[in-house]
C-alpha cells in the first residue's frame, strides 16, 4: 500500500494523478487544492476510469487526509507565462509555498517531498530552509525533464531508441543549465564517435550541433507554452518516474535538485547533479568526473540561482 498526496490540482497536478493511476504506481492518491471543487472534479474524472486500471483510491481531501503519505508532490503556485522566465516567478511562489509548508508537514512529517512548481530549484531551497524536513527527503524535479528532452532529441538525431542514450543536463532547471558532453554516449559509444559508429552503408549521419541541442533543451518548455498554453505531459511522466523509483526496492540514479554541501565547490544552493534515489529519498550524490569547463558551468549555474535567492525573502 503506497500513498501519494498531490498539492495543486491544475494541469500538472491532475496529469500527475492520472499518470500515477494509469501506471499503477500507488494504491491511494489524495488531491488537495485551494479550489476544492476543481480537486473534486479531477479526482472524480480519474476515479471513473479506474475499473480499467490497477485498483487505486483517488479522492480530493484536506491536509489532514495527507496523514501517512509516502510521498507528497507539490505542484501549486502561479504557472509560467509565455516569455516569462522561471526565475521571475520566484517570490510569488515562495510565498505560496511558505503558506503550505506548516499545514502539510504537520500531517505528513515522514513523507518524501517532491517539489515540481517553478522555479523548482529556488522552491526546493526554500523548502529545505523552512520545513524542518531532513534534506534527504526533499527532492526537486530539477533537470530530470531537461535530461529527458536531451535524450529524446539525441534519439531523433541518431534515429535510435531513447533507452540507448545516456546523457545528462545539470545545473539550474532554466537558462543556465548545461550538458556535460564529456559524459554523453549512446550504447557506450562517446557522442563524438557516434556519426561514424552508427553510420549504415552509404548513410552518413550529420555531425552533432551541440549548440542547437542545448538551445532545443532550454527552449522546449517555452515553445510548448507558446503553442498550447502550458506544459504538463512530459513533466508528469518525469515526476511519476521519480515516484516509481522512490517506491521501488532498488536505488536509481537521476538528475534531481538537491541541497549542495561543497560538492564541486558549491554550497548552500539547490540545483541538479546526479543523485542516487531509493525508497527513503536521496541516498547519496554521484560525483561525476566532470572536466574543468563543466565544473565552471555548474558553478555559474549555482551563482545565478544564488543571485535570485539573495533577492528574495525566504
Amino acid at each position: 500500500m503506497n500513498k501519494i498526496t498531490i498539492i495543486g490540482s491544475g494541469s500538472v497536478g491532475s496529469t500527475i494523478a492520472y499518470t500515477l493511476t494509469v501506471n499503477g504506481i500507488c494504491s491511494e492518491i489524495v488531491m488537495i487544492d485551494i479550489n476544492n471543487e476543481k480537486a473534486l472534479g479531477e479526482a472524480l474524472d480519474i476515479r471513473q476510469g479506474i475499473p480499467f486500471c490497477n485498483p487505486c483510491s483517488v479522492y480530493a481531501g484536506s491536509y489532514a487526509d495527507a496523514e501517512n503519505s509516502d510521498i507528497v508532490i507539490i505542484t501549486s503556485g502561479i504557472p509560467r507565462k509565455a516569455g516569462q522566465t522561471r526565475l521571475e516567478l520566484a517570490q510569488t511562489n515562495i510565498d505560496v509555498l511558505k503558506g503550505i509548508i506548516p499545514e502539510i508537514t504537520r500531517y505528513a512529517p515522514d513523507a518524501v517531498y517532491l517539489l515540481v512548481s517553478n522555479p523548482v530549484d529556488i522552491l526546493t531551497y526554500a523548502f529545505c530552509k523552512c520545513s524542518g524536513i531532513p534534506e534527504e527527503r526533499i527532492i526537486g524535479s530539477g533537470t530530470i525533464l531537461d535530461t529527458a528532452r536531451l535524450r529524446s532529441r539525441l534519439s531523433e538525431y541518431y534515429k535510435i531508441s531513447q533507452n540507448n542514450v545516456h546523457a545528462y543536463v545539470l545545473g539550474e532547471h532554466g537558462d543556465s543549465s548545461f550538458i556535460p558532453w564529456s559524459l554523453a554516449n549512446i550504447s557506450n559509444v562517446h557522442i563524438d564517435d557516434c556519426p561514424k559508429s552508427f553510420s549504415a552503408g552509404n548513410t552518413i549521419l550529420p555531425e552533432l550541433d551541440r549548440e542547437e541541442i542545448l538551445e532545443h533543451v532550454r527552449k522546449s518548455g517555452g515553445r510548448v507554452i507558446e503553442r498550447k498554453g502550458a506544459t504538463f505531459y512530459a513533466v508528469s511522466i518525469s515526476v511519476c518516474h521519480i515516484c516509481k523509483c522512490l517506491l521501488s526496492g532498488i536505488d536509481t540514479t537521476m538528475t534531481i535538485s538537491t541541497m549542495m554541501h561543497g560538492e564541486y565547490g558549491i554550497d548552500d544552493v539547490c540545483l541538479s547533479t546526479l543523485s542516487v534515489v531509493g525508497n527513503k529519498g536521496i541516498r547519496s550524490k554521484v560525483m561525476l568526473p566532470l572536466n574543468d569547463d563543466e565544473i565552471l558551468k555548474l558553478r555559474n549555474s549555482a551563482d545565478k540561482l544564488k543571485e535570485i535567492i539573495n533577492a528574495t525573502v525566504i
